[in-house]
């Protein structure tokens, strides 16, 4: 027996957005305060996949993609190292073999600048329209201006890390870079050795398993309804709208935008968007969080040799990122996070906290291009992307939700959307 629909007005919200992580809130707020009606629904709980356990770096310096000259032969060579920063484990998976090669065809330095620029754009909008909701919202989340200092200990890699300057300066992005006597004065958490370090004043940092609740709790203070544990199984077509099937019934909803990071690619089908999932591909990270330690940095750090991120709030320490494409694979994979705490120990006097608080993964929306899709999906009036944001989904939250907003409104939004056009991928 079918569960009956009600089509009241009031049951039916203008949007229902599907993800309750970092992307999916921000849009429904920014939905809410365009003065939409909006339902959000979520298989898990609030902000329980990659919203919760990453280093939450506010970061327009993380504008160059993965996809750079000569990443996919440095991945291959990596296989038989586990414990390596970028990973691909070794296994039958066509599809990813098949965006790998799609991948590769990208890692040149046209394609590599384009996406730059893109990712460059929405991270600086973002940026600046985070800390005015934290502003204007009062976020309790530990947002901090302290922007972040990539750190070497060999000085060719600082030379090579020197490299992509001149394109962050041409988007904008404070650049200093600093001799390693001169850090190791101005940083006492580092050990000796240091090469070299560039710092970019203008990245910020947060808690972002704080950021997400806050976001909830504004949105449900503005109307948006949030349900937990109600997963999306189909999507149907209507004549004013869609219904969006569940376990627990059918909800009504006159526009749907899917925010549902890496789970994208596993729900492409449902959606009837095959494409979808030859674009996206899980890219799984791994943090660990401490308390504090006495000699924490005084602002996030990214030892590049080693590509460890270290985040220090009031209220804890995380050591977090790697890069491990093995699909959804829910294993906890101890040797990647011991990498993560040999990694720290090359570079701080005191790398961990006195004690561990959790051990985490989690699976980062991967695009083809490492650029966002958002937008209006072609050819289904009414469905509307907001995904496939790498490693930035936090950066990225504010500005993507605005941008949604205003497509959806027919404004004119504050940056050009046609670089994030989910019809790229279409063909």
């Amino acid at each position: 027996m079918e569960t009956p629909v009600s089509r009241s007005t009031q049951d039916v919200p203008d949007v229902l957005v599907i993800g309750a992580g970092a992307v999916g809130l921000a849009s429904a707020l920014a939905l809410a305060e365009s003065g939409r009606s909006v339902r959000v629904l979520d298989a898990g709980r609030i902000g329980g996949g990659s919203s919760h356990g990453n280093c939450g770096t506010i970061t327009p310096s993380h504008a160059p993609p993965l996809a750079a000259p000569g990443m996919v032969l440095r991945a291959l060579s990596m296989m038989l190292r586990p414990d390596a920063p970028l990973y691909i484990r070794p296994r039958v998976d066509p599809l990813l073999w098949r965006w790998l090669w799609r991948l590769r065809g990208r890692c040149n330095a046209a394609h590599w600048r384009e996406s730059a620029l893109a990712k460059a754009s929405l991270l600086a909008d973002s940026r600046q329209r985070l800390e005015d909701w934290v502003g204007r919202h009062a976020l309790d989340c530990e947002f901090l201006p302290s922007g972040e200092d990539y750190v070497f200990r060999d000085a060719r890699a600082f030379a090579h890390g020197q490299e992509e300057i001149p394109l962050l300066r041409e988007v904008g992005i404070d650049v200093q870079l600093l001799d390693g006597p001169a850090y190791e004065r101005d940083e006492p958490a580092m050990r000796p050795g240091v090469a070299g370090a560039i710092r970019f004043d203008g990245d910020a940092a947060l808690r972002p398993d704080r950021y997400v609740a806050e976001l909830a709790r504004v949105a449900r203070a503005k109307g948006v309804v949030i349900e937990e544990h109600r997963a999306v199984t189909a999507l149907q077509a209507m004549r004013d709208g869609f219904e969006v099937e569940t376990a627990a019934g059918r909800v009504p909803a006159r526009r749907v935008v899917v925010a549902t990071g890496a789970w994208s690619a596993r729900f492409a089908r449902s959606l009837g968007l095959p494409w979808l999932a030859r674009t996206i591909q899980p890219g799984k990270g791994y943090s660990i969080t401490y308390d504090p330690p006495s000699w924490a940095p005084r602002r996030p750090l990214v030892l590049r040799e080693r590509a460890v991120c270290v985040t220090a709030w009031g209220s804890g320490y995380r050591l977090g990122s790697t890069m491990e494409f093995s699909g959804f694979d829910e294993r906890l994979n101890e040797r990647r996070l011991g990498a993560l705490e040999r990694g720290a120990a090359e570079y701080l006097r005191e790398p961990v906290g006195p004690r561990v608080r959790e051990r985490w993964y989690g699976w980062r929306p991967m695009s083809l291009d490492d650029v966002p899709l958002i937008g209006a999906v072609p050819g289904r009036p009414g469905l509307w992307l907001a995904t496939g944001h790498g490693m930035m989904g936090i950066g990225m939250s504010a500005g993507t939700g605005q941008l949604l907003a205003d497509l959806m409104a027919g404004r004119a939004p504050a940056i050009d959307p046609a670089p994030y056009r989910p019809d790229r991928f279409v063909h």
